[in-house]
């Protein structure tokens, strides 16, 4: 082993432990590893930074982009609005869901086709009674096995095929193998797999995660009131280090005016429409002297309003005074009529709420949202919410306006779960944004313009045609999966260039030497994918890519037959939740433990192995 061949070892090592570790963000990893081989001389200055202009990196900003305007155009959504039909046998349900999101995902993103999709499955779980976990981890499986199919379905069949010496694979070259598990996926998905999910029952049949009602309340500002003349922000301060409240909004002379600004001059007579548990209430009217709307409490002496004031307070301790029911009725029927618009939304991996508080975010302040509350591993948090530091997969009760909640929501890198009355999304253009994304991929599979060149002008067509705006196109490219790739990718060429992919082979030759093609494959297929369910795949993919070749280059097998194992081993990562942001999305929405993805996912991949490696050796063998 030469010293070029052990630092590059020692840096792909790191990297790997690094990812793992999970404690430092994955493109930051790259980052790191991608300057340790610059210092050490490893990657020429020129070469560098060439991943940034890679047409596998560009080939992957494009498709995000697109992905977003065929959401834009309602495309994938319309098709969702169909599911509704198929009735509460869940065979039905996972063979229906399974087989859409794997269609979708074959051409948009995955991780977006598991997100249009994941209300539906939700809705339809609570329709027939059922936990969410029974369809979850199905349909997140399914966009992955869906990703398979084409080279535009994952980021890591992109990079596979810039790997190919003979020429970049065609759109539908991966189509053979990918299509062949997809569907044997979910043939053992829909009549065994979902059988293997774990059952997290729900407190009630139809529940919502979050029984609001149980937590509104109406507070009225007395006459003589302290806090009028004041700003909200001060009546809040009052006793914000004892008790946890949300104010979701101001009514003043029966007009509601939603998340009211901080700053806001409160009035003699203004009626707040609050959040809180009883014990957060109890201290919030003693501290603020502030009265329960309906508490009917007239001119009396002193003592005979502390006694009325008293019995109120208890009855809401106990969960049934007839003053508050009446008031959590009059609460719940304003969000019934939809003049408050709440929504459950799932907080993405790539979020930038991860590790962050509400307090230190100023979310309401910036971006005119309320946190009303955080449930995670499928139980509502007690803590206040301002001091919790938010998870990837926390489920938020979000509060915010008609028009802004779901551009919000995607700023800040959060899915909408179960809607209560809010319609996210852009006006409709089912046709036009159908129309470009076809045209791009018959330009591809015709010849006239490399996948790179068709999906870009593709893109900037749906800007053109007002599909999305350019600061939408550039919010909808996950921007640390680019810099992932076009920082590892030079890192991957230095293990090539050093011979470092060349000394692996030849210690792997050792072990495949009097083994058959077929076992080959499946050992690369199968060391891939147990890389991919602890690393990033398109990771994993440019780890492999060169040491397979290498090895190929060996045994004198087809170069084509190992990077299609590559391909699909990187893309199938079925048995953790890291393995995959579509994994991690489900966790907290389904109430899904680390341990559970094994239980359909060892068999599921089990039977990918079974039946791509035949289907490799007889497509490029």
């Amino acid at each position: 082993m030469s010293i070029e061949q052990g630092i590059v070892f020692a840096v792909l090592g790191i990297t790997l432990a690094m990812f793992v570790w999970n404690r430092i963000r994955f493109d930051v990893v790259a980052m790191l590893a991608l300057l340790a081989v610059a210092i050490s001389g490893l990657v020429p200055t020129e070469e560098l930074f060439a991943g940034f202009g890679h047409p596998a990196v560009i080939t992957v900003a494009a498709v995000l982009v697109i992905s977003q305007g065929l959401v834009n155009g309602g495309v994938v959504d319309n098709i969702a609005r169909l599911l509704g039909k198929i009735g509460h046998r869940p065979t039905l349900q996972v063979l229906t869901l399974t087989s859409v999101v794997a269609l979708c995902s074959g051409f948009i993103n995955n991780v977006g086709a598991l997100a249009l999709l994941m209300p539906v499955a939700i809705w339809m779980s609570r329709e027939a009674g059922r936990s969410p976990s029974l369809l979850l981890m199905p349909l997140a499986f399914g966009s992955l096995l869906g990703g398979t199919m084409t080279l535009i379905g994952t980021p890591p069949n992109i990079i596979i095929a810039s790997y190919r010496e003979s020429g970049t694979f065609g759109l539908f070259d991966f189509a053979p193998v990918g299509v062949a598990i997809t569907l044997a996926g979910i043939v053992f998905i829909t009549l065994i797999g979902w059988r293997l999910t774990p059952r997290r029952e729900e407190a009630s049949a139809n529940a919502k995660l979050f029984s609001v009602g149980e937590y509104l309340t109406e507070l009225r500002l007395p006459k003589d009131s302290n806090h009028a003349g004041s700003t909200l922000h001060s009546l809040l301060a009052a006793a914000e280090d004892e008790a946890d409240i949300v104010v979701l909004a101001l009514i003043r002379d029966e007009k509601l005016q939603a998340v009211p600004s901080t700053y806001k001059i409160l009035r003699e007579g203004d009626v707040l429409l609050v959040e809180a548990d009883t014990s957060s209430l109890q201290v919030f009217l003693d501290k603020t002297k502030l009265e329960l709307a309906n508490q009917a409490v007239e001119d009396e002496g002193a003592d005979d309003a502390e006694k009325s004031k008293d019995k109120v307070i208890g009855d809401a301790s106990e969960g049934n005074g007839k003053n508050v029911e009446k008031d959590d009725e009059k609460a719940a029927a304003r969000i019934d009529k939809g003049e408050l618009y709440l929504v459950e939304a799932v907080i993405a991996p790539e979020s930038s709420l991860v590790g962050q508080t509400a307090n230190r975010l100023r979310l309401r302040e910036r971006n005119q949202l309320n946190i009303v509350a955080v449930a995670r591993l499928g139980q509502r948090l007690k803590r206040r919410i301002g001091d919790i530091r938010f998870n990837a997969g926390d489920i938020l009760l979000v509060q915010g306006f008609e028009d802004s909640l779901g551009g919000t929501l995607a700023e800040l890198g959060c899915l909408p779960l179960a809607e209560r009355g809010l319609k996210l999304g852009s006006p409709r253009n089912t046709a036009m944004a159908s129309g470009i994304f076809l045209v791009s991929i018959a330009v591809i599979v015709a010849g006239l313009l490399s996948a790179p060149v068709a999906l870009v002008a593709g893109a900037v067509a749906m800007v053109l045609v007002k599909l999305m705006s350019a600061s939408e196109a550039y919010k909808a490219i996950d921007w640390s999966v680019i810099v992932l790739l076009a920082a590892m990718i030079p890192v991957g060429q230095a293990m090539e260039s050093t011979g470092g992919a060349a000394l692996i082979a030849s210690q792997m030759l050792v072990l495949g030497e009097n083994l058959s093609i077929a076992s080959v494959l499946a050992m690369i297929l199968v060391g891939t994918t147990l890389l991919s369910n602890v690393v990033n795949n398109a990771a994993a993919a440019i780890v492999v890519a060169p040491i397979a070749l290498s090895l190929a280059s060996e045994l004198q097998m087809p170069s084509d037959a190992v990077l299609m194992a590559v391909a699909v081993g990187a893309s199938c990562a079925f048995m953790t939740p890291i393995g995959h942001q579509s994994n991690a999305l489900v966790m907290e929405p389904g109430g899904y433990e680390f341990g559970d993805y094994w239980r359909l996912g060892l068999p599921l991949t089990i039977i990918v192995t079974i039946v791509a490696v035949p289907m490799i050796m007889l497509v490029w063998t």
